[in-house]
């Protein structure tokens, strides 16, 4: 493995560096804002097609609206990952507390948790201790495969192993993680009755959450939409957390240098809508420079490439392509 790492001091000048990691509090306000705002749409839409529209038109309305409201929890989980650096909002209070119970707690996850795990993975990237390394293991793979995993993801058989696991998690049954690894705790000494309490304790915040939006749901008379959030959980976020993780690291050399071992990918609208939210494909200048917020990063891509730094970024569709280039 390649020990020498890229330095930022000897491709940015002082002042390019300050300017990039200017941060803004209204544009992470309006970042979550029109997340939830574009989820309130799609539910609000699913609503009215169920009353006025014939069942098989409702029928593809529903699984267009399971695609918006899966891609738009991966935006909260985005979210949540550019407040665990600290860039989401200028405050410190915006990072830790409104981005936490805005965008964390409402898709089972928490930053207190999420932050210490995540910034390991960007210190040890590629190397044998980085947490995130069993995503991106086995790659490149058969295009059979590659379609088994996808399937598996899109008909709610990786969501269910997602959902157990994070329910053993917060019951102190395995170490948490967001990863495929399973790594057990000790259970000596624990009672039937530990279980439950160190689970509600844990998950507190994402029964809170979800409480909240089922009686918001209830509220409105349309209940069932809580279904739809649940359904999209489980079915097509899976999917958008697997595009993009092998997106960013699959199929890359195990360097310790950011140019080499993560991968900056082209989004057109569509990959924006769904997988890759508020510029998390600009992942090469996100690793190499994390303290740069989500809309700067376009202008430190522009800067790498002027300097011949980075190449072309490839799209979606060729990832695909390539993660599934074996035999």
């Amino acid at each position: 493995m390649s020990e020498t790492r890229t330095r930022i001091a000897d491709i940015l000048s002082r002042d390019e560096i300050k300017a990039l990691t200017q941060r803004s509090d209204w544009r992470g306000a309006w970042a979550v804002f029109s997340t939830w705002a574009v989820l309130a749409l799609t539910f609000a839409a699913l609503a009215w097609a169920r009353e006025s529209l014939p069942a098989w038109v409702f029928a593809i309305t529903l699984l267009l609206g399971l695609a918006i409201i899966g891609g738009r929890q991966l935006c909260l989980a985005i979210l949540q990952h550019d407040a665990a650096h600290g860039t989401l909002f200028k405050s410190k209070w915006g990072n830790d507390v409104l981005a936490d119970w805005l965008c964390a707690r409402p898709v089972w996850n928490e930053l207190h948790k999420y932050r210490p795990y995540h910034l390991v993975h960007h210190a040890k990237t590629s190397t044998t201790d980085d947490p995130d390394l069993s995503l991106v293991s086995g790659f490149p793979t058969t295009r059979r495969s590659l379609l088994r995993k996808l399937a598996r993801d899109l008909f709610g058989v990786t969501g269910a192993k997602f959902v157990l696991g994070r329910v053993l998690m917060d019951a102190g049954v395995i170490k948490w993680t967001v990863a495929n690894d399973v790594q057990r705790l000790p259970q000596a000494g624990r009672r039937w009755w530990d279980y439950p309490l160190t689970f509600l304790g844990n998950a507190a915040g994402m029964l809170i959450t979800n409480g909240l939006l089922l009686a918001a749901f209830w509220a409105c008379g349309h209940a069932w939409l809580y279904g739809v959030w649940a359904l999209a959980y489980v079915t097509p976020f899976p999917l958008f957390i697997r595009i993009r993780s092998m997106a960013e690291h699959a199929c890359l050399e195990p360097s310790r240098d950011t140019l080499r071992n993560t991968r900056t990918t082209r989004a057109g609208w569509l990959a924006r809508a769904f997988v890759a939210p508020i510029r998390v494909n600009y992942h090469i200048e996100h690793h190499l420079m994390a303290s740069v917020p989500f809309f700067r990063l376009p202008q430190l891509h522009a800067l790498l490439r002027e300097r011949g730094l980075t190449p072309e970024p490839l799209s979606y569709w060729q990832v695909l392509r390539l993660v599934s280039s074996r035999g």
